[in-house]
């Protein structure tokens, strides 16, 4: 017999967080059929002789529910090893869904997720009501990644409650209905429910979303029927007590975005209080993998205020360098650049304008301490940086996670899991989605912080579990054959640049990643040597309880 695949040689890291052994591995159709010395021929070949050959990576935080209409190739995170991504999150989806509130979904998932409401309503179908809908529309359009989705909160409001979903209280009786509709909604597939509490995310008309206020009892009704069919909960801005009540009545899997490492000492802090928090519980929080918030530089948003920068927003990036050549304006523009600005400028990074960014300023090497070092005021270093760089250079504001040693730190609980890429979202403000590749080159390689076996794990069977995946993210015979082939020594994200590849030419952030040797989804290779195949073999996941 010979096998559909062979991939020869490889350091085999499993998932399961063993280090890596010296193998092969064989692949027939869309499973995985043998492992360690393949004698048997394969149709195809791979020889992985110096790299790593791990599970596909599993990625728990995306918004990539729109983008999967217009874009089936699902990038940027299918260039960074991602074989499966978790849809829904922060209670933001577009099912379940009335055919009247369809522009009203779109517009809140355009300011709470930065994806362009226009683009959400030109490049999805449109043809559901209630969540398996949804399902079935996305698995018409053939995705290359697999793709596992929760159902939203606010989704399921609006659906019960209609207008009355945004201000106010829900009666015992749409408390029980909304409960209804998540048990139908995770019957039909979906691998849970997500909620958002977080305050500054709005709806178009400045109002919070719908659920932010929701009287806890709300989620503790819901969470018993989540629980009870072995499903996830997913929170954002939830504090203790909300995160807790879930935990109990659910009495199953949590999931909350966590950080912050932004102060002296927060990182053993932090992972201190998760340890004990999650202890006798299931609960897992993860966090982003290096300082973020948002991106600045002459290709998207720029940090200064003013009359002359608000001039300069208003042009395309050719228009952007032709002013910065000019010396009235630039002076007119350092003028206005020492007005005090809405962001805070000891919070900004220079991440470089080179072939690949620069992610781990120390934190004291913010632009305003630079541009001091360097006698200029901080608008003198960020004009004569992106002029020098033709509107290449970008500098990162670290909102969340400002100190890196602090978040090694945090890394090091054995609840926080490398994660938050917000793959599909926040398209023009940044682009975490490189999550993986970043904690292959950094984490694990420069760092040393997790040993290959465990590193592996984090992003592999660990989220598996979590997401309740019981097929993959292990290297074993019969799990679905969803691989990486890395070259671990010289992974490495590119410098992110700024396309206009959404409907309508709406702008997005992309970046791609060198050391991906191959990735296969369910057996077929997807991407080789850092370039998609344009193969589309990923499924839709449904979830069975």
């Amino acid at each position: 017999m010979v096998h559909d695949i062979v991939i020869r040689n490889g350091s085999i890291v499993d998932g399961t967080g063993a280090e890596p052994v010296r193998g092969d591995l064989a692949i027939d159709g869309s499973s995985i059929t043998a492992m360690g010395e393949v004698e048997t021929k394969g149709k195809k070949e791979i020889d992985a002789d110096g790299h790593l050959v791990t599970p596909g990576f599993i990625d728990l935080h995306t918004h990539l529910d729109a983008q999967i209409g217009w874009d089936p190739l699902m990038t940027p995170v299918s260039w960074h090893g991602v074989s499966t991504a978790l849809l829904g999150n922060c209670g933001v989806t577009f099912a379940p869904c009335k055919p009247k509130d369809r522009e009203l979904l779109a517009g809140m998932m355009e300011t709470v997720e930065d994806i362009p409401k226009q683009a959400i309503l030109s490049g999805l179908p449109w043809s559901w009501e209630d969540y398996g809908g949804y399902l079935d529309a996305i698995t018409e359009l053939k995705p290359s990644l697999n793709m596992a989705g929760m159902v939203g909160h606010c989704a399921v409001r609006f659906y019960v409650m209609g207008e009355r979903a945004v201000e106010e209280l829900a009666t015992e009786n749409e408390m029980k209905q909304m409960s209804q509709v998540v048990a139908d909604s995770i019957d039909q597939g979906a691998f849970g429910f997500s909620t958002n509490r977080y305050e500054a995310h709005r709806l178009p008309d400045g109002r919070p979303i719908p659920g932010t206020f929701a009287d806890p009892e709300e989620l503790e009704i819901i969470g018993k029927e989540v629980g009870a069919r072995n499903a996830l909960m997913q929170a954002v801005g939830a504090n203790e007590e909300v995160i807790l009540k879930m935990s109990r009545a659910s009495n199953n899997r949590i999931l909350f975005s966590g950080g912050g490492t932004n102060e002296p000492g927060s990182g053993k802090r932090i992972a201190g209080w998760l340890d004990s928090f999650c202890e006798g519980r299931d609960i897992t929080s993860i966090t982003q993998v290096r300082g973020s918030g948002l991106m600045f530089g002459l290709q998207g948003m720029l940090p200064f205020q003013g009359e002359a920068w608000d001039t300069l927003r208003e042009k395309d990036l050719a228009g952007r360098i032709a002013s910065l050549n000019q010396e009235d304006i630039v002076k007119r523009l350092i003028e206005d650049g020492k007005q005090e600005t809405w962001v805070t400028l000891d919070r900004i990074y220079y991440q470089g304008n080179g072939d690949t960014p620069k992610y781990t300023a120390n934190i004291q090497d913010n632009l305003a301490a630079l541009a001091e070092k360097n006698g200029e005021s901080p608008a003198e270093m960020f004009i004569r940086i992106s002029r020098e760089s033709e509107g290449r250079a970008l500098f990162t504001w670290r909102m969340f996670n400002q100190d890196l040693d602090e978040l090694g730190e945090l890394f090091k609980s054995k609840n926080m899991y490398p994660s938050l890429g917000d793959a599909g979202a926040h398209v023009s403000q940044f682009i975490d989605a490189g999550w993986s590749t970043f904690t292959l080159s950094h984490w694990m390689r420069e760092k040393k912080l997790y040993t290959i076996g465990e590193g592996i794990r984090r992003m592999t069977s660990g989220p598996a579990r979590i997401v309740g995946l019981s097929d993959r993210g292990v290297l074993r015979p019969g799990m679905r054959a969803d691989v990486n082939v890395i070259d671990f020594d010289n992974i490495t994200e590119l410098h992110p640049k700024m396309a206009h590849d959404f409907p309508g030419g709406a702008p997005r952030y992309i970046q791609k990643a060198r050391g991906y040797k191959a990735t296969l989804i369910n057996g077929q290779i997807n991407l080789v040597d850092d370039e998609l195949t344009g193969v589309q073999a990923g499924e839709v996941l449904r979830h069975r309880s």
